[in-house]
């Protein structure tokens, strides 16, 4: 029928179909029929009844294929017009919801998709559970995606029309009557159409979808292994089904939670793929990390091939977000039980905390496990870059578990030599820096101590740090940033702070002791710069020992209005200050009678505020000293201490308020 002939023809079919239902409106009410020469008319009337409902389902069909609003209209007058718009719905709702689940029977039919991919019948037909004969399996798994791309295009198909239905009911009304078309077919309560057949679709869906994955192993494999491609049809399904349904004004075709059922179809196979995917990663680092052996540690290539397994299995995913967040949940169970193999591996005796000879056996073992989690923990990191938060966050649980056993395999010897330099350090109040004259000590030699300090950290660079730097010049840089880095930086800013606090606990300090220390001081920098870090990117610890050097130097009057200060803790500008006043201007240490080592444990333990509050009261028992006597004056150190204290106890009310 030509375009132009499309519209009269719907008016004539709706002009028919009210005509045909007044004839028999009027039969039936007057009781006409019985009377020969009206019975004769009457069958005339049902044929001609039969011809506008063919021919009407003809449009309608017509116009829910083409989408076409106008012909959908039409062919739904007619049948309202004929009284049959519930009967006739009825029947389109049973036959797409029929469609729908022969496509996805046919889909799923093993017999079809190997006979339709060349593998015939052969003798016993299909072999066990489904499973195509020897030979065609590769032709039997393109078949298979090939069906479920027609299925999935087919679901597109009826879902869409189903809609296109439902919109025009749910807008048309009859020109006489009113009536929209919706509320002749449903009542109050009644499921849409849309949710009806969509109900069926992923019903039969489910149901075949389950009735594969048991009774045919073949399906049960193509969509375990595939299942990313499975995921992504139902996605492109759903999506295509939204986008295509996005009208203004007008109920989608699928709710969220009709979205969620379908997937939830397919769920059974994803359990299976995740499972297989946890199973190739746990079996790997089973083969690299075997629960029996706890001497061999595994090779780079090993590590490498973990690595690129977790790789591909992420890559395998993406772009889809949902995907990639529930693999990244079974590699981060892969991750946790390499963390915890190799935790087992790592040494704690003895010989993994010597630091006096060469780097032992388990030392050695130790570090290799050390740099495996190091690269393994920065690489999967790499991969996570330009990920959502929400998905990278999913690692994190089990890559900190990986740094911290990483950590754990050098942490006790990074301790074991900072408890070394910290006891070398500690022997500077051993040293005599009371000394009037520039006697021996001044030629330019260190102090005993430093010189074994700085023969220690030499030890350590040249048998241990040498095996565990990350470039092969063994050169420690801020911008290198690993686990052994963070250590190193933080010892070497340790052995800075440890040495300055030290240093200004010592008292009496003569103009030829300042001159030694300071020199011990130039050759701690040169030593911790040139084998433990380049000192000048320690930051505030260089910062203040680069200050404490010149500040031992300027006199009292100077010292309170020096920038220099602003480098230093002001407890190690107290505590020097105790240096330069009397003997009875007693330091916490020597009223407490305590050990350098055990006041060095209390300031660990305590900040700022609390040091001062312990030096105000040296203070305040030296000012009552004074006071008893009768003096009216004060060491010039007692009033500049008071002054820098009471700034420190200011700044923190106002900061606590």
């Amino acid at each position: 029928m030509a375009a132009g002939e499309s519209e009269p023809e719907k008016v004539d079919l709706a002009k028919a179909a009210q005509l045909h239902c007044e004839i028999l409106s009027l039969c039936n009410g007057n009781e006409l029929a019985g009377i020969a020469v009206i019975d004769e008319e009457l069958n005339w009337v049902f044929e001609a009844g039969q011809k506008l409902r063919s021919e009407g389902m003809r449009v309608l069909e017509r116009g829910l294929e083409g989408l076409n609003q106008a012909e959908v209209g039409a062919g739904l007058q007619v049948f309202y017009n004929l009284g049959d718009l519930r009967a006739t719905v009825d029947g389109l709702i049973s036959k797409y919801k029929s469609q729908g689940v022969k496509s996805v029977s046919v889909a799923l039919d093993m017999k079809a998709i190997s006979a339709w991919s060349g593998g015939g019948y052969g003798p016993g037909g299909i072999q066990r559970s489904g499973t195509p004969q020897i030979g065609s399996g590769g032709k039997a798994k393109e078949a298979l995606w090939q069906r479920m791309s027609t299925c999935m295009d087919q679901l597109h198909s009826i879902v869409v029309a189903v809609w296109h239905l439902q919109r025009v009911l749910s807008k048309k009304r009859d020109p006489f009557t009113h009536m929209l078309l919706l509320d002749e077919i449903m009542q109050e309560g009644d499921p849409m159409l849309t949710d009806r057949v969509w109900e069926a679709l992923v019903k039969s869906f489910a149901s075949q979808m389950k009735s594969a994955f048991t009774a045919s192993s073949f399906v049960k494999e193509i969509f375990t292994v595939g299942y990313p491609k499975l995921y992504s049809m139902i996605e492109n399904l759903l999506e295509r089904i939204s986008r295509d349904t996005n009208v203004k004004g007008v109920l989608p075709a699928i709710t969220l939670e009709g979205k969620d059922q379908m997937v939830a179809a397919i769920e059974i196979f994803q359990t299976a793929f995740l499972a297989l995917c946890l199973s190739r990663l746990s079996d790997l680092v089973n083969t690299v990390f075997p629960v029996s052996s706890r001497g061999n540690v595994p090779s780079k290539e090993h590590i490498s091939r973990i690595i690129s397994r977790i790789q591909e299995e992420i890559e395998a995913v993406q772009p889809n977000g949902r995907l990639t967040l529930l693999v990244l949940r079974e590699i981060s169970k892969v991750l946790l039980l390499l963390a915890e193999r190799a935790e087992y591996q790592i040494s704690t005796g003895p010989e993994a905390r010597q630091i006096t000879g060469p780097a032992t056996p388990a030392q050695l073992k130790n570090f290799a496990l050390c740099q495996h989690l190091q690269e393994i923990h920065m690489r999967i990191s790499s991969m996570m870059t330009g990920l959502p938060t929400i998905i990278s966050d999913i690692l994190s649980p089990s890559l900190g578990a990986m740094y911290g056993v990483a950590c754990d395999s050098v942490t006790s010897l990074f301790q074991a030599m900072l408890d070394r330099l910290e006891s070398y350090s500690l022997q500077i109040h051993e040293q005599n820096f009371s000394g009037l004259g520039m006697d021996a000590a001044m030629d330019n030699n260190s102090s005993p101590y430093m010189e074994e300090l700085q023969r220690c950290i030499l030890h350590f660079r040249s048998e241990f740090l040498s095996r565990l730097l990350p470039s092969s010049t063994n050169t420690l840089s801020a911008g290198t940033e690993n686990i052994c880095t963070r250590l190193v930086t933080s010892m070497a800013s340790r052995v800075l702070i440890f040495f300055i606090r030290h240093a200004s606990l010592v008292r009496p300090l003569s103009e030829s002791g300042k001159l030694r220390m300071a020199g011990d001081m130039a050759e701690l920098e040169l030593a911790v710069g040139q084998n433990l870090f380049p000192v000048e990117q320690l930051g505030a610890p260089y910062r203040a020992l680069r200050a404490f050097r010149p500040i031992i130097f300027l006199e009292t009057s100077q010292l309170g209005s020096s920038s220099l200060l602003q480098d230093l803790p002001l407890s190690v500008i107290l505590h020097h200050l105790y240096s330069r006043g009397s003997e009875e201007l007693q330091s916490p240490m020597q009223r407490n009678k305590l050990t350098p080592l055990q006041y060095s444990l209390w300031l660990d333990s305590q900040g700022e505020d609390q040091i001062w509050k312990g030096i105000k009261a040296t203070l305040d028992d030296y000012a009552a000293k004074v006071r008893v006597r009768g003096d009216k004056e004060f060491s010039p150190v007692y009033p500049l201490m008071l002054r820098l204290g009471s700034a420190l106890s200011e700044k923190t009310v106002l900061q606590k308020s």
